[in-house]
């Protein structure tokens, strides 16, 4: 092989392995990264109104809102503080049942949240509440078994 050609064919595979190995991994990043979505609101009602996918059933008076969300399926969460208890349309899991755990993360919902931690279901949620702090997600399973029950399927 000629030595002119055996640089090039040595560049190649050296280009090919910094694409395999830096380009994929951060293309791959910002793929999945492109359809989050995440915002902070000062109120419930704030969030409810600026976002149309933001739960009803979080009271007007919450304050302190994250939220995060998929805009390619039903994957969400959300943070609040409460004025009060969770609010009375949650409803304590069914004793034996766990949640499913979340599909999203944030950098302020915390990292070792599992479907072990939720004691609440409210709607399609899973909650949690820490003094009066909520932490709530929703899985992406239980918002499309629900689109096909309102769908008639």
């Amino acid at each position: 092989m000629k030595p002119a050609v055996l640089v090039t064919a040595t560049a190649t595979l050296a280009g090919t392995a910094f694409l395999a190995f830096v380009a994929a991994p951060a293309a791959y990043d910002w793929y999945e990264g492109r359809h989050e979505e995440s915002a902070s609101y000062a109120s419930g009602t704030a969030a409810k109104q600026a976002r149309p996918s933001v739960p009803r059933w979080l009271p007007d008076t919450a304050a302190d809102i994250s939220y995060a969300m998929k805009t390619t399926g039903g994957e969400r969460l959300l943070k609040a503080t409460l004025p009060t208890s969770l609010p009375p349309t949650c409803k304590p899991l069914p004793t034996g049942r766990q949640a499913k755990t979340p599909e999203l993360q944030a950098s302020w919902f915390p990292k070792d949240t599992t479907g072990k931690q939720a004691t609440h279901r409210c709607d399609l949620y899973y909650a949690y509440t820490d003094g009066n702090t909520l932490y709530a997600w929703q899985h992406n399973d239980d918002w499309i078994a629900s689109n096909k029950t309102a769908a008639g399927h």
